[in-house]
């Protein structure tokens, strides 16, 4: 038996075991950087499998090391993240969340569940292949400043030195079974605006004696629209804006939220510019003033030429290629960024979408995912994982 047909076996043998895992995480969901249950129980099926690892990464982290036989002098990390969001499931299932308003709406139980599965395979095959693979489980990747940039500080990319990583995120618009990757700039980057608006409050029918932020706050939304809003591979997104209490009373000042995405850094240094110099010019033409605070999120997501075409091509031959989807940039943003700016990365979307149902959405409280995609996900990145490994 070859060692992808070895695979292949071993993905459905423990199919059932990583569903059964899954189906924990689900039901024990824990917010970001607070994964501590997740992370014990992470800790004790590695000490099943008799995995060596380290715990105590960013608090909640573990990474584990799986050595083939021999060293080739590769080191290839697998990474998924483990925390959930702060949504009240509605499901009616018995894996349903038991923490209220908490719920892994993103799948990254399943992330985890599957790379849990990866590793006991690439343990039990460890005969069959030299390397070594660098397991990371990682906290915190929904909330800045994401779990993947203070575990890059805390060195989880060195000792041994990381020589590319693979990452997988489902997918609900792909149905299960298959497979959706894209070389090169795959998702943007992501900061947070926080924009407030200073004016003087008064009688709203006396207006001669206030300056209305709200008036001051409508010019710059606009404005800002105008600028940012047709740019192709940007967005600039203005989610909530909050002053005032009453229609006869002009408050003081007005707090704007949003989010800007792009997938260039130097033009998001410079958009960042842009805004600033906006909010100021027209606050100070009404007469007030502003100040735009801009959170810094994760960069854009670059999948890495070679090795990402490599995949692809690898994953044709794993799952047949009309399992293999090639998908478009997705304005969306993901932590895993930080690892492609260190290291040749490769992040795919794994199908999880219900035949004949209608497409089930991330960060929903109805989110879900077909069980059944384990024998994809497990298969598809334990077998590139050895591919890569074998590669000359």
């Amino acid at each position: 038996m070859t060692i992808f047909k070895k695979i292949k076996h071993l993905s459905s043998l423990f199919h059932d075991e990583v569903i059964e895992i899954r189906r924990h995480l689900h039901k024990n969901p824990e917010l970001s950087f607070v994964e501590f249950k997740t992370s014990e129980f992470i800790q004790k099926k590695l000490s099943e499998y008799g995995i060596d690892y380290s715990a105590g990464y960013v608090k909640t982290g573990v990474v584990a090391i799986i050595e083939g036989t021999q060293s080739n002098g590769k080191c290839i990390a697998l990474r998924a993240d483990m925390d959930a969001l702060p949504i009240q499931e509605t499901n009616n299932k018995e894996y349903c969340s038991l923490n209220d308003g908490v719920m892994h709406a993103c799948g990254h139980d399943f992330h985890t569940a599957s790379l849990l599965g990866v590793a006991k395979i690439l343990n039990e095959t460890r005969n069959d292949w030299s390397g070594t693979v660098k397991l990371i489980f990682q906290p915190g990747e929904e909330v800045l400043p994401g779990g993947a940039s203070l575990m890059i500080k805390k060195g989880v990319l060195k000792n041994p030195d990381v020589d590319l990583i693979l990452g997988q995120h489902v997918s609900p618009e792909l149905l299960s079974g298959t497979v959706g990757i894209r070389e090169g700039l795959f998702m943007a980057s992501a900061d947070e605006l926080y924009l407030t608006v200073n004016g003087v409050g008064g009688h709203a029918a006396i207006p001669q004696n206030n300056i209305n932020p709200l008036k001051i706050a409508a010019q710059i939304i606009s404005a800002l629209y105008d600028k940012f809003d047709p740019i192709d591979n940007t967005i600039m997104s203005l989610g909530a804006i909050n002053g005032g209490a009453l229609g006869n009373i002009v408050p003081e000042s007005v707090q704007i939220k949003g989010t800007f995405r792009a997938m260039d850094e130097k033009w998001r240094a410079q958009a960042h510019q842009e805004m600033r110099k906006i909010c100021n010019t027209i606050a100070q033409k009404y007469g007030g003033s502003c100040d735009l605070d801009i959170k810094i999120g994760y960069p854009f997501l670059k999948n890495d030429y070679a090795l990402t075409t490599f995949c692809k091509e690898e994953a044709k031959q794993i799952l047949g290629a009309d399992s293999v989807i090639d998908i478009p940039k997705r304005m969306t943003a993901e932590d895993f960024a930080f690892y492609s700016h260190h290291v040749p990365a490769c992040f795919y979307r794994i199908g999880v979408g219900f035949e004949g149902e209608s497409q089930r959405k991330l960060h929903n409280s109805n989110f879900d995912v077909e069980e059944k995609s384990f024998l994809t996900s497990v298969e598809l990145m334990s077998a590139l994982t050895v591919s890569l490994l074998l590669q000359k």
